[in-house]
């Protein structure tokens, strides 16, 4: 890593950066769209020199977003694609064609950013990034890109575009000090991404949140396409190597599709993906079936049930709330059903730690509970009574490379399986101790 690079990470991490805020403070904070305006105002509103699909939701809008841009690609388009948070480097976070940012682009684009950040006070770190990625989106002239909304929606530092499409993922209860503490509430401000006469597509969801998206559609005088309500699909077959499904709208043409991400609810992020593709050709864009199939052939996204090692296997995951989790322990029911689970485990605080850890209870043989870098996480110590509350085994080792070298001691010796999961800053640490053994 070069020193000017890091010296532009340092300067961006400077500002206020509510990724690293607790959610007490988080609650009080000053979300608002007037600063991102402005900034790019004077920055010549790059975001407006490339169609965007823009995705919220509580799970799935990064597997649902790599689905989309992988296709994209795979069309010849030139597909810009921007996420957070990032799981090693910060710049990760906005690729082109799927190469990240590279470090001396960073380095030139934080400074010519600084003459206008001078001019806006109390810019976030986010909004920062943000603009950021928008800039080299436009320098590098790509032709589309998918962006994934950072927090809620409606006044989500990305929320100054106009959209190709707007897209909301699964919808869970989350951030609940900052979005609404009901599924209605939190479906409200996710649904703020929504512009009048741009297309809207949903994935499954919960009654209630349905209602508020048909309403939502309604007031913007939009069509809305839901998941399971008007495109249908069924799993074919599925392996360790992936899955194949058939989706269709309804009266239409079964199309069969392969992907290499594992997990019922990769699926149902496959099909809104291809609801997407379907809606954003009627919208203008170019492409045909081969490349679809293709680009969801080709996805990847790392830290999602991703198997690392096969004997004795090694899973990284980062279902990081009650809902992903119960998500997760289906898919080891399906790949795993008989392995023994040593499960490290790591969050930020403001989850349910005992729910999470109750509901993989039956599989684990132990927990070795842990804390990431992040500002937010919960310390090991902390996590022990809820460890207790859920009935599972449970030794508390930090530092996460601690943490990892006595799981592989237990995995290796008596042939267990080792999960990771609970917050994707603990996975990433993992991943990246990993690599290093």
């Amino acid at each position: 890593m070069n020193k000017s690079y890091q010296e532009a990470l340092d300067y961006l991490y400077s500002f206020v950066n509510y990724s690293f805020k607790h959610s007490s403070e988080l609650a009080k904070a000053e979300f608002n769209l007037d600063r991102m305006r402005d900034l790019m105002r004077l920055l010549g509103d790059p975001q407006n020199d490339y169609p965007i699909i823009h995705i919220a939701g509580s799970k799935g809008k990064g597997s649902t977003a790599a689905f989309v841009a992988s296709a994209l690609r795979a069309a010849d388009y030139r597909v810009g694609l921007y996420t957070s948070p990032h799981l090693q480097y910060f710049t990760e976070r906005m690729q082109v064609n799927g190469v990240p940012i590279p470090q001396d682009e960073f380095v030139a684009l934080v400074e010519k950013l600084k003459p206008a950040i001078e001019q806006v006070p109390f810019i976030t770190t986010f909004e920062l990034a943000t603009a950021l990625g928008f800039l080299h989106f436009s320098r590098q002239k790509i032709t589309v890109a998918v962006v994934e909304v950072g927090l809620g929606g409606r006044l989500d530092a990305t929320n100054i575009i106009t959209p190709l499409v707007s897209v909301i993922t699964s919808i869970s209860l989350e951030h609940t000090a900052v979005l609404g503490d009901t599924l209605t509430k939190i479906a409200r401000e996710k649904a703020g991404i929504v512009k009048t006469g741009y297309p809207f597509v949903a994935s499954p969801q919960k009654t209630e949140v349905v209602s508020v998206f048909d309403l939502v559609a309604e007031e913007h005088d939009v069509p809305l396409t839901l998941v399971g309500r008007d495109v249908f699909y069924r799993v074919k077959k599925k392996s360790i190597d992936g899955q194949m499904l058939e989706v269709w709208m309804r009266n239409g043409p079964k199309m069969k599709l392969s992907i290499p991400l594992l997990g019922e609810h990769q699926v149902e992020n496959a099909v809104t993906a291809y609801t997407v593709l379907l809606t954003a050709r009627r919208e203008g864009l170019i492409f045909n079936a081969a490349q679809i199939k293709q680009g969801f052939a080709d996805t990847q996204w790392a830290g999602r049930f991703e198997i690392w090692r096969e004997n004795p296997p090694i899973v990284l995951d980062s279902a990081h709330n009650p809902d992903s989790i119960s998500k997760l322990r289906q898919t080891l029911e399906e790949y795993y059903p008989d392995e023994k689970v040593v499960l490290i485990f790591g969050v930020s605080e403001d989850k349910n730690i005992t729910e999470m850890l109750m509901e993989l209870a039956p599989r684990l043989e132990k927990v070795i509970l842990t804390k990431s870098e992040h500002p937010r996480a919960v310390e090991a110590q902390k996590m022990i009574e809820f460890a207790e509350q859920a009935g599972v085994a449970y030794e508390a080792v930090e530092p996460v490379e601690m943490a990892v070298a006595r799981a592989l001691e237990i995995v290796d010796e008596r042939k267990f399986l080792l999960l990771s999961a609970g917050s994707i800053f603990l996975t990433a640490a993992v991943r990246a101790t990993l690599s290093k053994k």
